[in-house]
């Protein structure tokens, strides 16, 4: 079961700050806070996450404008952390874990074996928006490696072909 190609649109309205929004005020108290200081730019990423869902790029550069730091910094730290998400997430996700313990105990097997079956390659959504495939750096759950995370279900131990099946009922479900 293929679950399309992976897509790069967001929704007209999503993730960007809108000039009556409440999220913007929120957001620009969290900047405020922070004295608009170039050291509060972690911060406040997650702060525009956690209001917006992802980081679109009309954010990143609202932001970067905001702090008075250069649009590529504001990248450059929104892509190095796995935590940040640069486009709208699917309606069920699927995060694996690629840190040492999980990598040595078959996590890049575990993502090999999503891949096939879904068509998408890590940190990519199907096209119609239902799944998204993540790829995290450590989960911190190194003692039950090699870790999935399905929504917000942890998976330790957790084997290739019972993964797949579960992912696969999970979709079909949601349909």
């Amino acid at each position: 079961m293929s679950l399309a190609s992976p897509t790069q649109t967001a929704p007209p309205d999503a993730g960007s700050p809108k000039p009556n929004d409440n999220r913007r005020k929120i957001l620009e108290a969290t900047m405020r806070r922070h004295q608009y200081r170039p050291d509060g730019l972690i911060e406040v990423l997650h702060k525009a996450q956690e209001l917006y869902g992802y980081l679109d790029p009309a954010l990143l550069s609202e932001i970067a404008v905001r702090l008075h730091v250069p649009p590529s910094r504001v990248y450059g730290v929104a892509t190095f952390y796995h935590l940040f998400v640069l486009e709208p997430p699917g309606e069920h996700s699927c995060t694996i874990c690629l840190g040492t313990a999980c990598y040595v105990r078959g996590g890049v097997e575990l993502l090999a074996a999503v891949e096939a079956a879904t068509g998408l390659k890590g940190g990519r959504n199907s096209a119609d928006g239902t799944f998204s495939l993540r790829i995290a750096r450590c989960l911190g759950a190194c003692g039950i490696a090699p870790v999935a995370v399905i929504d917000t279900e942890t998976i330790a131990f957790a084997q290739a072909e019972p993964l797949v099946e579960r992912l696969h009922s999970l979709l079909e479900q949601s349909k």
